[in-house]
C-alpha cells in the first residue's frame, strides 16, 4: 500500500529540482496538504504539500536537503508504519535518510605570497686596467666586438695579461641596470559560487535563443518631454503613482494589438499569433531574472499596471511568485533605464518572438521647429526574431509604440 512521491514539475521549464528544506522527517505522520518540504524550481522556492490521498506515515526519503535531482526521481515513500519498501528503494532498508553533508566550505583565502626580495644592487665593474696615457687596453677583434653590441669598453673588466680586454671579457659582459626595477606583490583568490536552479535555466534558455533564433534589431529615440508632463499631471491626483515603465508597458501592449504579427511565436511547423496580450516584465532579482506577467496588459488602466508590477517585484524578490505568476507571456519588456543605461540590446525570451530594451531618459540637444532646443529622449531597442517577424513588422510596431509615447492621450483613445 506504500505511496512513491516523485520530484514534481513545478513549472513547464523545470527539468531538475532541488531540495531546500525537509518540513517532514522519517517516522511523522503525513495528511493531507501538510508541507512536506520546500523545493527549489528554476523560477522560485516553492512549498510543497501532500496532495489528496498521500496519507500515511514517512518512510523513506530519497532526496536530502540541498540535493538536486531530475523530475520524477524518487522524492518520499508514504505507507503504513513498519511497511517493508525494500524493493520500492533498490533493495535498501528504510531507514532514515542519511543526514544532510556539511555544505562545501568555501575555499580557503590563498595565503599571500612571501615578500619579493627587490634584488641585491649590481656590482660595479672593477677598475678598467689603462695605460699610462689613460687608454683602455683591449685587443683588436675585442674593441670591434664592442663596438658592434654597443658595448663602452669602459664599462668591461679585462681578464687580460695587465687588465686588458679580450673577446671572452665581451662575451661574458651584462650590463649594469640603470635602476633596479620596483617589484610589487599581492594576494590571488578567487571564489567559486554553485550555479542556482535559476541561473542554470537563464543560461540555458537563453542559450537556446541566440543560437537557434535569428536575432536583428531595431533601434529607436523617443521624444518623452509630452510623457514627463502628462506623468506629472497624473501623478499630481493619482492614489498609485504611476512610472515612466508602466507607460511603456501601456503603450507597447496597445502598439501590439494593432501589430500581432510581433505578438507571435515560432512553434516550430507554425507561427501562433495570440489574440490576447500578456507583458512580461523582467525583474532583477539576487539570483538572476524573473518575467512576471502582466495579463491582458491592453486593457487595464496605467495605475493597474503600476500596482501589478510592484506586487511582482516584491513577490519576486521574497520568492513567492508562483507558475501562474510568471507563465504565458507573449511579449516580453526589459528596462534597464532605472540603472543608468543609455541603451542595449536584449536576447528574445522564449516563447516570444521580440523583446523590447528600454533605456533611461536623457536629457539632449534636441531639433524642434527648426531650433536647437533642450529634450528628453529615451532610446528603444526591439530584438526581433527573424523566423518570425521581418524588419518591416518590427519597424511598423515600433513607430505606434513611438506614437503612443509622443502623445499619451492618445492611450486614452
Amino acid at each position: 500500500m506504500a505511496i512513491v512521491i516523485n520530484m514534481p514539475r513545478l513549472s513547464d521549464t523545470m527539468t531538475e529540482g532541488v531540495v531546500a528544506k525537509w518540513h517532514a522527517k522519517v517516522g511523522d505522520t503525513v495528511k493531507e496538504g501538510m508541507l512536506l518540504a520546500e523545493i527549489e524550481t528554476d523560477k522560485a522556492t516553492m512549498d510543497f504539500e501532500a496532495f489528496p490521498g498521500q496519507e500515511g506515515t514517512l518512510l523513506h526519503i530519497g532526496i536530502a536537503d540541498g540535493q538536486m535531482a531530475p523530475v520524477d526521481s524518487l522524492l518520499c515513500i508514504l505507507g503504513a508504519a513498519g511497511e517493508d519498501i525494500s524493493g520500492l528503494v533498490g533493495g535498501g532498508a528504510s531507514a532514515p535518510a542519511a543526514p544532510v553533508a556539511a555544505p562545501a566550505a568555501a575555499p580557503a583565502p590563498v595565503a599571500a605570497p612571501a615578500p619579493v626580495a627587490a634584488p641585491a644592487p649590481v656590482a660595479a665593474p672593477a677598475p678598467v686596467a689603462a695605460s699610462s696615457t689613460g687608454r683602455v687596453v683591449a685587443s683588436p677583434l675585442a674593441k670591434k666586438m664592442a663596438e658592434e653590441k654597443g658595448v663602452d669598453l669602459r664599462s668591461v673588466s679585462g681578464s687580460g695579461d695587465g687588465g686588458r680586454i679580450v673577446k671572452r671579457d665581451i662575451d661574458a659582459f651584462v650590463p649594469q641596470a640603470a635602476a633596479a626595477a620596483p617589484v610589487f606583490s599581492g594576494t590571488e583568490g578567487f571564489v567559486d559560487t554553485p550555479n542556482t536552479q535559476m541561473r542554470k535555466t537563464i543560461a540555458r534558455r537563453l542559450s537556446e535563443s541566440k543560437f537557434t533564433a535569428p536575432h536583428f534589431y531595431l533601434k529607436v529615440t523617443v521624444d518623452m518631454d509630452a510623457a514627463m508632463a502628462a506623468r506629472a499631471q497624473m501623478n499630481a491626483v493619482a492614489d498609485t503613482k504611476v512610472s515612466f515603465n508602466d507607460l511603456v508597458v501601456k503603450a507597447a501592449a496597445l502598439a501590439l494589438k494593432k501589430h500581432p504579427g510581433i505578438n507571435s511565436s515560432w512553434m516550430g511547423d507554425f507561427i501562433r499569433t495570440y489574440h490576447h496580450v500578456h507583458v512580461g516584465v523582467a525583474v532583477a532579482v539576487e539570483d538572476g531574472l524573473l518575467v512576471p506577467v502582466v495579463r491582458h496588459a491592453d486593457g487595464k488602466s496605467l495605475q493597474a499596471i503600476g500596482a501589478e508590477v510592484k506586487q511582482f517585484a516584491q513577490k519576486a524578490k521574497d520568492k513567492k511568485l508562483q507558475p501562474s505568476d510568471w507563465e504565458g507571456n507573449t511579449f516580453t519588456i526589459s528596462n534597464l533605464g532605472m540603472f543608468g543605461i543609455d541603451e542595449f540590446t536584449a536576447i528574445v525570451n522564449p516563447p516570444d518572438a521580440c523583446i523590447l530594451a528600454v533605456g533611461g531618459i536623457q536629457q539632449v540637444p534636441v531639433v524642434k521647429n527648426g531650433q536647437v532646443v533642450p529634450g528628453n529622449t529615451m532610446k528603444l531597442t526591439l530584438s526581433c526574431d527573424h523566423r518570425v517577424v521581418d524588419g518591416a513588422t518590427g519597424a511598423a510596431f515600433l513607430q505606434t509604440l513611438k506614437q503612443y509615447l509622443e502623445a499619451p492621450v492618445t492611450m486614452l483613445l
